[in-house]
């Protein structure tokens, strides 16, 4: 169960967050969010695939690690690895809080039910003299940039939505012990339906900023060959 409070200097002053990358600390996730801002990074290394709520009144972007719940393929003996870990995770145990609302004044939350909060291992959140450590105030950028990406995911899910631009996606894959692991339940770009827009989409498109990321989603489907070359590794 969470804990979530606002940070603030007078109760957390001298807690520090863990920062090594393990199954125990939360790590073992099948799926990230997303924000189309890091597309570009994402793709270097993982699938982006999009799902449906459970209202199936829109989408998310989901950075992919794995085939089952529960399966990171990046974890490694205490490190992530891959150059790049998406805001969303890079950013725990922290979060963003503050009132609903595009003119809400996002504010810093943490999660001392994390396993990742500590009191004696780790790097400090704040320094002894109360002041924001360096490490906080990265974690603050990036919740910053976070809070603008999802603030600017809703017009470009609306975009791919209103020009048909994604369709369901199944992956089976046949690993090389034999065992067969189907991927269901996700959505990708249609890449046919992309190849089909005239012109002026295209033009609209890009001049609101939502081609990039469309293509970055595209791109980043060469990453299945890796992953799945991941899992057999693990046999």
């Amino acid at each position: 169960m969470s804990d979530h409070q606002l940070l603030n200097v007078a109760a957390h002053r001298d807690l520090r967050v863990r920062r090594e990358r393990s199954a125990e600390l939360g790590d073992a996730v099948m799926t990230a969010l997303i924000v189309p801002d890091e597309f570009r990074q994402v793709q270097a290394s993982y699938p982006i695939l999009f799902r449906q709520n459970r209202e199936r009144t829109g989408f998310a972007a989901l950075a992919l690690f794995g085939f089952d719940a529960g399966e990171n393929l990046f974890l490694e003996g205490g490190r992530w690895d891959a150059p790049y870990l998406p805001l969303s995770i890079d950013i725990q145990p922290f979060l963003i809080g503050g009132a609903p609302g595009a003119d809400a004044t996002p504010k810093a939350v943490i999660d001392l039910a994390s396993p990742r909060i500590a009191t004696n291992d780790g790097v400090r959140i704040f320094d002894r003299e109360g002041r924001p450590s360096p490490y906080l105030e990265v974690v603050l950028e990036r919740l910053g940039a976070l809070d603008a990406g999802y603030r600017g995911s809703a017009a470009f899910l609306d975009a791919l939505d209103r020009y048909g631009l994604l369709e369901p996606f199944t992956l089976e894959v046949t690993l090389d012990d034999g065992a067969t692991n189907r991927l269901v339940g996700f959505h990708a770009i249609a890449e046919e339906r992309l190849a089909e827009l005239d012109a002026a989409t295209l033009g609209k498109l890009n001049a609101e900023g939502h081609l990039l990321p469309i293509y970055m989603a595209v791109a980043s489907l060469a990453n299945f060959p890796a992953l799945i070359a991941r899992k057999n590794q693990r046999g």
